[in-house]
């Protein structure tokens, strides 16, 4: 069984200005891999027509199929049909079931139907006719020396609906496919490279048709495990194995599986133990308060929270000691640490969460420069705290904060209530 690769061209100059974002090449990579079709290339091309021949011509060298998205309006600058035909080398003629269908479209809509767009319904002749029952551009459906083409329109529901009325139906009944089964290892807490250089005993033992892949983002780092075969069932039960395997060297940083956020995992945490929860933002401004309160069900352990940005409000409403800020300062351990025992106090919560620091792009010192935190989680075993250094960016630091808050939280509370 070969693999079947695939490729996506988008084509558009509205996409190369950044006037509208692709999201159609995400979506239908995702259609693709849920069926066993790999993804090697995503194209976008301008309105122009040296490049998009030379994009199709390019993609018929690597790809077994090829999906092609815009350019098939009824203006000029629409050039996707015309040099499919012109590629191809066929003529472009009225096809009567075409016209009909875009008149019927408008007819519906009570709408006229200009010259223009009659010409929706002229296709080249050796492409195959693919209805488009949400639009007026039809579908166009090309074979040429084992290789398939789809063209379709922008517009994503348009385009959606031929997927998945024609493409994805189609596609098992010309190629082989394999199953290829992923599964997310969601970690916090640990860099990329430290994280590699943990489990590289256990990555380089992995069997040859499952592959480990490193994704980071803000704070975090994701694990993808890809497992090819021919039995979807055995696949999970040999990923499930080598997850079982690489746990004990990485549990402590594990917070989650596939869609699950951390936000998301933190209130499982709380909802199950029964447990509450406030937050003193200074530095993050309400955004860890945000990431909680997005999950449905939050109001079952979420308190409330406070954000405290002056710090006379520290004083008067967390009780923070005028004193602990004279001498150490809002961005200091003392003070984040007293900042999550009176925010626990307040909303009579079971943890208190807190953060302080100096976002910038202003206000840093040579003691303590831009992208200094500190975070403290307040719970009736005490309080733990730690100090971050992060980047000279204003929302970079807000993000970063909001991760290692979360992340704080459930390292505290995890040892209490295994």
């Amino acid at each position: 069984m070969q693999a079947v690769k695939a490729e996506i061209i988008a084509i558009g100059d509205e996409l190369l200005y950044g006037q509208i974002m692709d999201t159609n090449s995400h979506w239908i990579s995702q259609e693709l891999d849920a069926i066993g079709v790999r993804v090697v290339r995503k194209t976008t091309v301008g309105d122009n027509r040296t490049d998009i021949l030379t994009a199709f011509e390019e993609a018929s060298k690597r790809a077994d199929l090829i999906l092609i998205t815009g350019g098939l309006g009824p203006t000029q600058d629409d050039l996707t049909k015309p040099l499919l035909a012109e590629y191809f080398g066929c003529d472009i003629v009225e096809v009567p079931e075409a016209v009909a269908a875009v008149s019927s479209y408008f007819l519906r809509r009570g709408r006229e139907m200009t010259p223009l767009n009659i010409l929706q319904g002229h296709l080249p002749t050796c492409c195959t006719y693919v209805p488009n029952p949400v639009g007026t551009a039809p579908g166009m459906w090309f074979e040429q020396k084992g290789c398939y083409w789809m063209s379709m329109p922008g517009v994503p529901h348009e385009m959606k609906k031929l997927m998945k009325d024609f493409v994805l139906p189609k596609l098992p009944q010309i190629f082989d496919l394999p199953v290829i089964y992923h599964k997310l290892v969601k970690t916090a807490g640990i860099g990329e490279s430290w994280l590699a250089d943990l489990i590289k005993d256990w990555e380089n033992a992995l069997p040859p048709h499952i592959r480990l892949a490193y994704l980071p983002s803000l704070g975090h780092v994701k694990l993808r495990l890809t497992a090819f075969g021919t039995n979807k069932d055995q696949l999970q039960q040999e990923v499930a194995a080598q997850i079982q395997a690489v746990l004990p060297q990485i549990e402590k940083y594990v917070y989650g599986y596939d869609e699950e956020t951390l936000e998301t995992a933190i209130g499982k945490l709380l909802k199950n133990a029964g447990k509450t929860l406030a937050l003193a933002e200074s530095c993050s401004g309400g955004y860890v308060s945000h990431l909680i309160t997005t999950v449905p069900g939050s109001s079952a352990y979420f308190q409330g929270s406070v954000v405290p940005y002056h710090n006379a409000f520290k004083e008067q409403l967390l009780g923070v000691n005028s004193e602990t800020l004279s001498t150490h300062g809002a961005v200091s351990e003392e003070t984040v640490a007293a900042m999550a025992k009176g925010v626990r106090a307040l909303f009579h919560a079971d943890y208190g969460l807190a953060s302080s620091g100096i976002a910038g792009p202003d206000g840093g010192t040579e003691d303590k420069p831009v992208g200094t935190v500190w975070i403290a989680c307040a719970g009736p075993e005490g309080v733990e705290t730690r100090k971050l250094q992060l980047t000279q960016d204003r929302m970079l630091n807000i993000q970063l904060t909001g991760v290692a808050v979360l992340n704080l939280f459930r390292t505290c509370f995890l040892p209490k209530h295994k």
